[in-house]
């Protein structure tokens, strides 16, 4: 039975290791891998007051918060003084911030906002915010485009000194973003496809879709595009992440409309960069199927894994990449690895220690990511 089990994680390994033929390529859209340069989101931040709290507020030996309550008082036309309210605990003084969404915000819409102590507080609950000011990114321009003020909520107990006020932020100005200038877009490359070859590849792609008129094929209204004409150079990859796309004459009056046509263009779906993310917390471990490996012996506290048969048994896994049969065409996967690890029931914190183990040794030929 235990020369079965041996034979058969063998087999496992040598099947993960590039048997399988690959499958036929897959297309995506250009909106999948890329974004429009100003359709980001942005945060506004402010400075303010929590006030309500039961006792458990900054008290009289954080000056920045009597400061700040003496300075709320005489705008509200109270003459109190810092002496008057040094024994006050029912007050916190907080930082909020709160995430304008890509598409940007109207005046009038309301947005989360999340509180955090700034001084001495030991818990926000029960407290709410006193009526704050928000400003925008821009350091060198603190335009107030939105109040916020409302009850606290803690998102988790554990972390008493931050919390949420949901709906709490109320825009009191637009907040746009123009998506396009000087007559030109920009298409930024999400980071997992960032690439000088991929940039190309989507430049590239605009172009052959563009005709010398300047419509896109399949557009619409696109019936005197002469399919004889030649490509027109539009697009061009300025870096690994940016491509720049002129706005052609025929979409001058409409660059929504070419913006759309642009992003929903069909691209060969590039191949991303092998990765393997693990988070240590939950002991989870994702894996893209392409990641390979070097030739390894492995060997972790008292594991043992063994493939071959009972005489010959010995204690390491030998993962030769360098056969150049055809039953080992390519280096040996890691997910045959982590497979053949779970088979003896080997705990995910080893597993991710081996993981560790091959990325320090410069075996693991992908991006590691612990989070």
């Amino acid at each position: 039975m235990q020369a079965k089990k041996l034979f058969t994680i063998g087999i496992l390994i040598l099947f993960a290791s590039g048997v399988l033929s690959r499958a036929a390529a897959a297309h995506t859209s250009i909106k999948n891998i890329c974004r429009l340069k100003g359709q980001e989101e942005n945060t506004l931040q402010g400075v303010g007051i929590v006030v309500g709290l039961k006792g458990s507020g900054d008290g009289g030996n954080f000056l920045p918060t009597l400061r700040s309550v003496e300075k709320i008082m005489k705008v509200m036309g109270d003459p109190t003084t810092m002496k008057e309210i040094k024994d006050a605990k029912n007050v916190a003084l907080v930082t909020v911030t709160a995430t304008i969404p890509a598409a940007g915000a109207r005046q009038g819409d309301k947005i989360d906002c999340v509180v955090s102590s700034l001084g001495s507080c030991k818990s926000l609950a029960g407290g709410r915010l006193f009526l704050t000011a928000m400003i925008g990114p821009d350091p060198k321009n603190p335009r107030v485009y939105a109040m916020s003020e409302g009850p606290i909520t803690l998102d988790d107990s554990a972390t008493p000194t931050t919390g949420r006020v949901f709906q709490g932020c109320r825009l009191e100005e637009e907040f746009m973003n123009l998506f396009f200038q000087d007559n030109k877009i920009t298409l930024v490359l999400d980071k997992y496809h960032a690439d000088f070859q991929v940039a190309r590849d989507v430049a590239n792609t605009i172009n052959n879709h563009l005709s010398s008129s300047g419509r896109i094929a399949g557009d619409a209204n696109a019936e005197t595009v002469d399919k004889s004409d030649a490509k027109a150079n539009f697009a061009k990859a300025l870096n690994p992440v940016n491509v720049e796309v002129a706005i052609p004459p025929a979409y001058a009056d409409d660059p929504v409309d070419f913006a759309a046509l642009v992003l929903g263009l069909p691209l060969l779906e590039p191949k991303s960069v092998p990765r393997v993310v693990i988070n240590e917390r939950s002991g989870s471990i994702v894996i893209s199927g392409d990641v390979e490996i070097g030739a390894v012996a492995v060997t972790h506290k008292n594991i043992v894994i063994e493939t071959a048969e009972a005489p010959y048994a010995k204690r390491f896994v030998g993962l030769d990449p360098s056969d150049p049969t055809p039953q080992n065409p390519t280096n040996p996967k890691l997910k045959a690895l982590v497979e053949a690890l779970n088979a003896l029931h080997v705990a995910a914190p080893d597993i991710i220690d081996i993981i560790k183990g091959l990325d320090k040794n410069g075996k693991l030929y992908a991006q590691l990511v612990i989070e």
